[in-house]
């Protein structure tokens, strides 16, 4: 019986596996430069968890989750997005009781029930970061040039960002008033899903992917007229603090984002898509209710996820030369029984050492060593015979110069050192 990989999931292979690397400690360097420090949580929490931090009326909650009972028949759910679990682990440990603001990164897999597509499988996978404790607009600039300098650095062109207010707990319920008054003439021409929202969370609607619902909600009132005074000014705030770093942004007032527990900011990524339309890369915004809402004090949070399927996506698709070091220092070659055991301890000091270096495992000819060495991309050969045995000496070779020399067993080591 053959066995297949589950739909909407993919192999990462080594070709693949170097360049995730090379992205994912791109994140972690700018993380620790902007002061965020890594934390890990489960992959899976329990289903309340994200029921109502999520919020039930998002499509992630009502269509795309994986949820499970286990041996004790308590409902649990693989992680459909990352800052709920960020959060909840936030307030478990007490964290709130600790000087803030707390600057926290994460990168892992998330899982949704979705249609899979190029970029977008049902386990993918974010990097993305929380900062809780203050609501100075600073912090939300702050972020945004976070993400803006991780898509520069990596060497992504067309990459911009979109934000938004999506208001506060004074304000948006007249801006939802609003928005049902509107919609309501429109009843029976709006999407099956935007009719179950219209009075549940209409600002849901304005985030529909239906063509038809999508004209009707484009004529809409829009949020930036509704917001009060405390919204408005930190609106403009977080603007002039963008200005103030020069980072190009535009003002969406249709930008609501798929989660219900944003307040205030919200803003996404998108990236410029030669041809197509633009595709939004990773987003976010700051929810000052969510820390009480999972059982904390009341406390403020920003934050942002990244999808990285997309990232590697869209970095082979610009042909982006990422400066990933594929070939091995040096391969060890030995012909004969004994200087098999001398050139296996060799390799094995050259790595004590920090040299990366491999060998052969299949008894093949020195030829097709050589061969093995040009495959592996090895930057030297140390050719290990009876005759180089019986003198205590190696035969090393440049592969990229052609030159070789014969070096004492005890002095390889320190010759590649001072070659490199």
């Amino acid at each position: 019986m053959s066995y297949k990989i589950p739909r909407g999931t993919l192999d990462l292979l080594p070709d693949t596996t170097t360049k995730w690397q090379w992205v994912e400690e791109k994140a972690r360097q700018i993380s620790r430069r902007y002061g965020f420090s890594e934390v890990r949580t489960p992959i899976f929490e329990t289903t309340e968890l994200f029921q109502r931090g999520v919020g039930e009326t998002t499509d992630i909650v009502e269509k795309e989750m994986y949820t499970f009972l286990d041996r004790k028949k308590r409902s649990l759910t693989l992680r459909p997005e990352g800052t709920a679990g960020i959060v909840r682990s936030f307030v478990e440990n007490k964290v709130y009781a600790q000087p803030q603001p707390t600057k926290w990164f994460y990168m892992g897999p998330m899982f949704r029930y979705e249609r899979p597509q190029a970029g977008r499988q049902r386990q993918f996978h974010q990097f993305g970061l929380e900062a809780f404790g203050s609501t100075n607009p600073a912090l939300d600039a702050e972020v945004i040039a976070m993400g803006m300098q991780f898509f520069e650095e990596l060497g992504l062109q067309g990459v911009r960002v979109e934000i938004n207010s999506v208001g506060d707990a004074e304000c948006r319920p007249v801006y939802l008033q609003k928005l049902i008054e509107y919609f309501e003439p429109y009843k029976d021409q709006l999407a099956a899903d935007a009719q179950a929202r219209l009075y549940r969370n209409p600002l849901r609607i304005l985030d529909t992917k239906d063509p038809a619902t999508k004209e009707i909600a484009n004529q809409a009132p829009s949020i930036l007229d509704h917001l009060n005074e405390d919204c408005a000014h930190h609106f403009e705030m977080v603007k002039k603090y963008l200005d103030a770093l020069g980072i190009n942004y535009v003002v969406n007032d249709r930008l609501v984002r798929g989660l219900d527990y944003y307040t205030h900011t919200a803003f996404e990524f998108m990236l410029d898509v030669k041809g197509a339309q633009a595709s939004t890369i990773g987003g976010g915004g700051r929810y000052n209710g969510l820390v009480q809402e999972i059982g904390g004090p009341e406390m403020s949070g920003i934050g942002f996820g990244i999808g990285l399927e997309r990232v590697v996506l869209a970095l082979d698709e610009q042909n982006v030369s990422l400066p990933i070091d594929k070939g091995v220092d040096c391969y060890v070659i030995s012909i004969g029984e004994e200087a098999k055991v001398t050139g296996f301890q060799l390799l094995q000091d050259l790595r004590k050492a920090g040299f990366t270096g491999d060998q052969d495992y299949l008894n093949r000819k020195m030829k097709a060593q050589l061969k093995q060495a040009d495959r592996v991309q090895a930057r030297w050969v140390a050719i290990l015979g009876e005759d180089e045995l019986k003198e205590g000496k190696v035969n090393l070779k440049n592969l990229g110069t052609g030159t070789q020399e014969l070096v004492p067993l005890a002095e390889v080591v320190t010759y590649l050192r001072n070659n490199k």
